[in-house]
């Protein structure tokens, strides 16, 4: 894992903008390219005045939808039962659709927002919506306003993590510790907003029987 997060860091540093879509596009499937890898640098040369913020925002929404969009279209197509035989080939367990197909049958585009904001869920929730077949504009335009907000956070811990501790930027398992450790506080809320929306959609949904 540490040679990858090497590699994936340095096409972040070399690759600029096309290396930022392509990279979150891959952090969009099952592949092992976590968004902290890919942002926070970005916003280390942004602060270096060598990429623009709002263009390395832009890039990693671009991107993180180009990914959601081809594991939508991909899943619809195949199905769940193939997904279901050769889904561990791209370290995706029946578990874990399971837990992801659960999640968009309970909350619906909502869910599918909240998945894009948060880390872990955000690289699976695509393939569920598209096996349930959602309807692919509502999909669209919930994952590119959900991954523009985790961008956005991703890009401002990044440019945080440059004015604080610079070196960083030479290591880049210790700034994914550092984004990790500092996004605590940003995720605890998205949590809450998300929870608040679950209790609402519970609440709202009319209960079976007399």
């Amino acid at each position: 894992m540490h040679h990858l997060l090497e590699i994936w860091f340095s096409w972040v540093l070399t690759g600029g903008y096309v290396g930022i879509i392509v990279l979150m596009a891959m952090g969009s499937t099952p592949l092992p390219v976590p968004a902290e890898v890919v942002l926070p640098p970005a916003a280390f040369l942004a602060a270096q005045g060598k990429l623009n913020p709002a263009g390395v925002i832009l890039a990693g929404t671009v991107g993180a939808y180009l990914g959601a969009a081809f594991m939508y279209w991909i899943s619809r197509w195949i199905g769940r039962p193939l997904i279901l035989r050769f889904g561990r080939f791209i370290l995706l367990t029946p578990n874990k659709l399971q837990h992801a197909e659960h999640w968009l049958n309970r909350y619906e585009a909502g869910g599918v927002f909240f998945a894009r904001v948060l880390p872990v869920v955000r690289h699976l929730i695509s393939i569920p919506a598209g096996i349930v077949r959602m309807n692919f504009p509502l999909f669209s335009l919930v994952t590119i306003f959900g991954s523009a907000i985790s961008c956005s956070i991703l890009a401002y811990l990044g440019h945080r993590a440059y004015l604080v501790e610079p070196e960083l930027l030479t290591n880049p398992e210790a700034l994914v510790h550092f984004i990790r450790g500092q996004s605590g506080g940003i995720l605890l809320v998205v949590t809450v907003f998300a929870g608040l929306y679950m209790l609402t959609v519970r609440l709202m949904k009319p209960r079976s029987g007399p």
